[in-house]
């Protein structure tokens, strides 16, 4: 029978694992702060009561109670036992679950190793943070007083120096009882198989430790001094060191400010730390991979803002298109994306020392949001008075918009997309719902809507030249009325939905009482009422635009337009209460639970 599970272990893997990550994958979670709200998964309710802590590391629920940690949560929404669960999280690490007990001489190896693990990457951290101190050391020193960090920012980012030697680390390890076989597996030995030597991975390299949120050393980065291959040297994967998910200089930056709201993603770690030695602390750096999913959700759990930032050239316009494909699903709305590109051939660390760090934010500050840099890359060496240019211009946009989750981004840069091109926004939507959001990626999906926005973009280019109507939200609902009059049976009795502004507004009211008059049940006869009239040239342009909407669906936009105009009035309201409660709580004084709660649901309600 197997052995319990040592609660040495389970207090390591609750310490490694983030209950934000844990329970952003199961319930859709919103920053609130220094918190993260949502809805609770274990009872129902409308507005958002459930928040999880990263500080913390615990979830709690104002309404029904439920609280706990990673582990806790696992059982609960999962219906796992307590070993289970213990194994699910250990798995997210590459963990073996260790086993007590005198019958079971393997777990206890097993326990043994994975000690041995966590022990040897804090060891060998502070071995290269003594090297650097000695005779051996004083290269490694001169370089970082030339790249003029001081030893503040060594200190916190915890810089070391690998020795010129081949067996130095290996050395100090052996003699603490490490195998060289957990040195190995953890990435510190290089193992030649064709000789059955081992040696240092790092030598004569300053040695920039990586760590995980919770501030343990997971694994390593080294800059070599002189002229060899290559420049920098990550450790490989193992058990605790995943690149594809670990930032660079992250626990560092929410070290220097636990109210991050802007993260800057640079190249290496010479940006991060000579950004640093300026006083910009919240960038960090992926660690010779390219920006991944699992690296923008980690962020976003965190602050509201990300910006990418890439070298002007060519190599960093294709990065970014990259990061762009990879960061368009994930904006929902409340989060930004900015695109920074620096000058050829400066990077952050050159750039800040010329121009100092008030420069550098300001370039930060001004960096093209995600909506101006999509519109300008899908410009770039196109002729936009052509049409045939035009059309691959739409079609590039289009599918990207289709990646947008749905929401308030996703709907203004539809209707930005349908001014810069002429083509109404109705006949993208059908677009996009015809042929699905993943258009675009592949060769084969790309012919379709490449095919069917040339046409829309074609017949715009005719209608631009000779009927530049624009429809805004209350001529698509003049639309509706004047195709199906019965529709104006499913309008409020009140008035209070009309937005203010709308040029199309008066004759809306004035459609709305005569339909209701009962005289006008056609839509040429409710023509004829305003032939002659300005009024009725208004209402003849909207009639002889295309209604791309099925006819079964009418009714369902009709009433999602009145809802979107009801909720858009609600808003200053809302935004007033929540400045209202943040100013409380930046002037020091607490929320009662009440006005968190209420806080939480007015954020839900601004954000719907």
């Amino acid at each position: 029978m197997a052995g319990q599970i040592p609660q040495r272990f389970i207090d390591d893997l609750l310490a490694r694992v983030d209950v934000v990550e844990v329970v952003g994958e199961r319930v859709q979670l919103k920053k609130a702060g220094r918190n993260h709200a949502g809805l609770c998964p274990f009872h129902q309710e409308k507005t958002p009561s459930f928040t999880v802590s990263a500080d913390k590391q615990f979830y709690h629920c104002f309404g029904c109670g439920a609280h706990g940690n990673a582990l806790r949560f696992l059982m609960e929404y999962d219906n796992l036992p307590f070993p289970e669960a213990v194994e699910q999280l250990a798995s997210r690490l590459g963990l073996e679950v260790p086993r007590e007990g005198a019958d079971d001489p393997r777990a206890q190896a097993r326990e043994r190793k994975r000690q041995e693990g966590v022990n040897l990457l804090e060891l060998s951290a502070s071995f290269f943070r003594e090297r650097l101190k000695m005779p051996e050391g004083q290269g490694a020193r001169h370089y970082l007083a030339e790249r003029g960090l001081s030893p503040e920012i060594q200190a916190a980012f915890g810089i070391g120096y690998a020795p010129d030697e081949w067996e130095s680390l290996k050395r100090h390890l052996s003699a603490r009882d490490i195998p060289e076989a957990v040195q190995i597996e953890y990435g510190l030995l290089v193992h030649r198989e064709e000789s059955g030597r081992t040696y240092d991975r790092f030598r004569d390299r300053v040695i920039f430790p990586i760590r995980d949120v919770r501030g343990r050393t997971i694994a390593f980065g080294g800059r070599v001094l002189g002229d060899a291959k290559p420049k920098y040297l990550n450790s490989p994967e193992t058990p605790v060191f995943h690149k594809g998910r670990e930032l660079y200089g992250l626990f560092e930056a929410r070290q220097a400010n636990t109210r991050l709201e802007r993260l800057v993603i640079v190249e290496g770690y010479m940006d991060v730390v000579a950004l640093a030695q300026f006083g910009i602390r919240n960038a960090v750096a992926t660690l010779g991979t390219s920006t991944s999913e699992d690296h923008l959700s980690r962020l976003f759990r965190m602050v509201d803002e990300v910006v990418f930032c890439f070298d002007g050239d060519r190599a960093g316009r294709q990065a970014a298109s990259r990061a762009l494909e990879v960061v368009l699903p994930l904006m929902i709305d409340g989060r930004q994306a900015r695109f920074l590109f620096l000058p050829e051939g400066e990077d952050p660390d050159t750039l800040v020392r010329r121009e100092g760090a008030e420069a550098f934010v300001d370039r930060i500050t001004c960096a093209s949001p995600l909506s101006e840099f999509l519109f300008d890359q899908a410009a770039r060496g196109r002729d936009l008075a052509r049409i045939e240019d035009r059309e691959r211009y739409a079609s590039q946009v289009l599918a990207a918009i289709g990646e947008l989750p749905e929401g308030l981004l996703k709907s203004l840069m539809l209707n930005e997309l349908s001014r810069r091109t002429g083509v109404e926004r109705s006949r993208f939507e059908t677009l996009m719902a015809r042929y699905g959001s993943g258009v675009g990626h592949s060769a084969e999906a790309e012919v379709a809507p490449a095919s069917a926005a040339s046409t829309a973009v074609k017949e715009a280019g005719v209608a631009a030249r000779s009927d530049r109507v624009s429809v805004g939200l209350v001529g698509r609902i003049l639309q509706l009325l004047v195709h199906e009059p019965i529709l104006v049976e499913r309008l409020p009795d009140a008035e209070d939905w009309y937005p203010e502004g709308d040029p199309d507004v008066p004759l809306c009211r004035e459609v709305v009482r005569l339909l209701r008059a009962g005289r006008y049940r056609s839509g040429q006869v409710l023509l004829a009422h305003f032939h002659g009239s300005d009024q009725g040239q208004r209402l003849a342009a909207l009639v002889k635009r295309e209604m791309l909407i099925p006819r079964d669906a009418r009714a369902q936009e009709l009433d999602g337009l009145v809802e979107h105009f009801r909720r858009r009035q609600m808003r200053p309201s809302c935004q007033e209460q929540i400045d209202a409660l943040l100013a409380k709580q930046r002037s020091g004084e607490r929320l009662s639970p009440e006005e968190r709660q209420r806080l939480m649901a007015l954020l839900a309600e601004l954000g719907s």
